[in-house]
């Protein structure tokens, strides 16, 4: 299994930026997604998470209301639309595969993408 993730970059204190991730070599509606990120000096710790259907997400509570986690099974591809970002969402963003919607345990991983938020 491949996951390619993309879309990160710089970005100003409350812009936007819409993370990809991309996968492959497996048929990707057998998995729940995840989106993870983690900081300098910090633990990595999941900012969203989507079931295998698309109908079910969570989220941590410090992106509530300003991330938003969705999924194209026909592209193989999930996303994070991420609004109003401030120079604490500054981290490394990580997509990644499990096979259970909510487990502590994801398999697959992606190279993951660098946010950069100035304030």
């Amino acid at each position: 299994v491949q996951l390619q993730a993309s879309g990160g970059g710089l970005v100003q204190a409350g812009g936007s930026a819409r993370l990809s991730c991309v996968l492959s070599g497996r048929t990707f509606i057998f998995y729940a997604m995840g989106w993870f990120r983690q900081a300098p000096g910090k633990e990595r710790e999941l900012v969203a998470a989507i079931n295998k259907s698309g109908d079910r997400k969570n989220y941590a509570d410090s992106v509530k209301g300003r991330f938003t986690i969705s999924r194209d099974n026909a592209r193989s591809a999930v996303y994070l639309q991420m609004n109003g970002l401030k120079p604490d969402d500054t981290a490394v963003y990580y997509c990644a595969a499990t096979n259970s919607y909510l487990a502590r345990e994801y398999a697959f991983w992606g190279q993951g993408t660098q946010v950069t938020v100035s304030s």
